[in-house]
């Protein structure tokens, strides 16, 4: 992995923002259609703020993020919800949101009809995912009950999955759709979590750290 730090936080989420911009940037000059990947939680959202800002064919980015708790869009547990009040807002307002959530009890029966709308639009042109003190990415959390299926190379594109902690059901693009991503963006802070994907990189084991499926090929960037 390459690993750059930065002096402070906020110099950090400018930086990226940037970085992200640039690469869609790129891919649009030499296709019809970008795939923005995004992760949800706290840490994004001075990115988001960010990212939005810049003017570049947002009409043509297709924007999802890489997991969602599988709650409705107006829960304060949404990812979604975050997605749009502070990604696809200004500029990125016109971009095309692909949804992992359809209104129903549990996930299963919806997950043919939300990955067959995801399969065209990869590989993901740019991603950027966050990493918990566990070493999990997206969804994909140790000990969760099917990790094992989605860390395999021949997984669907999304999956659900339960894990003890998570007081819902999520679905996650599964490992070999991060892995097959062409820009491969990890954002963390803390000491806690440097020291978590320091030890991933050196685990490789997906099983354990499943962080360490993606970060061959990934920038980690990294502030205290």
């Amino acid at each position: 992995m390459r690993f750059v730090e930065y002096p402070d936080r906020e110099m950090m989420m400018i930086d990226l923002a940037g970085v992200l911009a640039g690469e869609l940037g790129r891919a649009l000059l030499h296709q019809d259609r970008a795939t923005l990947v995004v992760p949800g939680g706290t840490t994004p959202g001075p990115i988001f703020d960010d990212l939005c800002a810049v003017d570049l064919g947002w009409d043509r980015v297709d924007v999802m993020l890489s997991d969602e708790r599988w709650v409705p869009e107006d829960s304060e547990r949404s990812n979604t919800r975050l997605l749009r009040e502070r990604l696809l807002v200004n500029h990125a307002a016109s971009a095309n949101l692909v949804p992992l959530y359809a209104p129903a009890p549990a996930p299963e029966g919806q997950l043919d009809a939300l990955g067959a709308a995801i399969a065209p639009l990869l590989p993901i042109d740019v991603l950027l995912l966050g990493m918990g003190a566990d070493m999990h990415t997206a969804s994909l959390f140790p000990g969760a009950d099917r990790l094992a299926d989605a860390l395999a190379a021949d997984a669907p594109v999304l999956m659900a999955m339960r894990a003890p902690g998570a007081p819902e059901p999520r679905v996650t693009l599964t490992a070999p759709v991060l892995s097959g991503a062409l820009m491969i963006h990890v954002v963390i802070t803390g000491a806690e979590k440097r020291a978590a994907v320091e030890q991933a990189a050196r685990s490789g084991n997906p099983a354990e750290a499943p962080i360490a499926t993606v970060l061959n090929n990934a920038t980690v960037h990294w502030a205290e």
